[in-house]
């Protein structure tokens, strides 16, 4: 491991006391240790996902948030290291929205933060509450830009990249991994942003499809997940299906992840919920009502959701149950078949939840 230079402003207005704790998401030679280490061979790699959070995910983890908030993000990962009470989390992501939940368990202690939230659902309170009371730390502060390009620096080896992003912003204030130089090739000052290669720990990234060895098929914006999954020292497979080799190779037009970067492979149907799944299922809007409206105001009120929902779950067949079942996949497949214009007829007006108004039901 080097030693870094953060920017002591950052440090200052963030009130990091021992920068070392963050080392880790910019280590290159460990991560490097790391992936030259890693088994690449062409082997069955299917197990649980319980089993892949218990072998895979450690304590003070950096955990890269995939997907795009709740758009094929494997959110069931998430409950799951909840569930089995992993600790002193870092989360980074673009966005970050799934940090909130895990901060009220412990699971998620330190935030390299982006955009948190479910848009029009409303605003999360939780994640403000949460900070404001010390559960949560801000460890750096970062655009969506500023990830994906620290993430494709190290899918492509490099140490960082130069970058305009954040430069008309505080960000770079908040943030002790930037470092502001002036563009060499210029004479006349050009201010550019260095931003370094990351390197999570762990990811879990949800796909349409995968084989068994780990080549996985990903339908839609790909978002960060080809580069994390490149950049990342563990990297867990889950998809809705697994299908054979020769399906991707000869079937599967779009993004793929190569095999020699998954370190295991989870079939889980439905490990987006209660997020959407291009092609296969739509997002329950009421449940993101529910959490961001009710829940999310208090900390009585977020333990009884995260009890319920969570807790009072085992896995994404008895969530999908409390959902409503064949009524809800029905529905959501419609919907989301509709979305991507291919279905017609479809009314996409719902009975919308509010304090005021619980339909009860998810779709």
């Amino acid at each position: 491991m080097g030693v870094f230079d953060y920017s002591r402003e950052a440090l200052d207005n963030l009130k990091i006391d021992d920068p070392g704790i963050l080392d880790r998401l910019v280590d290159f030679e460990h991560a490097r240790a790391v992936h030259l280490k890693k088994d690449r061979s062409k082997r069955d790699k299917r197990i649980s996902l319980k089993e892949a959070v218990a072998e895979f995910v450690q304590d003070g983890d950096v955990v890269l948030d995939t997907g795009f908030g709740y758009v094929r993000t494997c959110i069931q990962s998430h409950f799951e290291i909840m569930r089995q009470g992993k600790k002193d989390l870092q989360m980074i992501g673009a966005p970050n929205t799934n940090q909130s939940y895990m901060i009220v368990t412990g699971s998620v202690r330190y935030s390299h933060n982006s955009y948190t939230g479910a848009e029009m659902r409303g605003t999360d309170r939780n994640y403000t509450r949460q900070l404001k009371t010390g559960k949560v730390r801000i460890l750096s502060e970062w655009s969506h830009g500023g990830i994906a390009q620290g993430l494709k620096a190290a899918q492509l080896g490099s140490p960082g990249v130069l970058s305009k992003q954040m430069l008309g912003s505080d960000i770079v204030k908040y943030n002790p991994y930037l470092k502001v130089i002036h563009n060499p090739l210029k004479k006349e000052p050009d201010p550019s942003l260095f931003i370094p290669a990351l390197y999570p720990d762990v990811t879990f990234i949800h796909v349409q499809a995968a084989d068994k060895f780990g080549n996985a098929y990903i339908y839609g914006p790909t978002v960060n997940d080809l580069a994390g999954a490149a950049a990342s020292r563990k990297v867990i497979i889950t998809a809705e299906e697994i299908v054979p080799e020769m399906d991707i190779r000869l079937n599967k037009k779009g993004s793929i992840i190569p095999f020699f970067y998954a370190d295991a492979v989870v079939e889980l149907p439905y490990g987006a919920l209660p997020g959407s799944m291009p092609g296969y299922y739509y997002w329950p809007r009421q449940w993101w009502e529910k959490l961001m409206r009710f829940s999310a105001i208090n900390e009585e009120n977020i333990g009884t959701f995260l009890d319920e929902w969570i807790f009072g779950t085992k896995n994404q067949i008895e969530f999908l149950e409390k959902l409503g079942g064949a009524k809800w996949m029905i529905e959501a497949r419609r919907q989301t078949k509709a979305a991507e214009g291919d279905n017609e007829d479809i009314d996409f007006s719902y009975q919308e939840y509010t304090v005021n108004n619980d339909p009860g039901i998810f779709y």
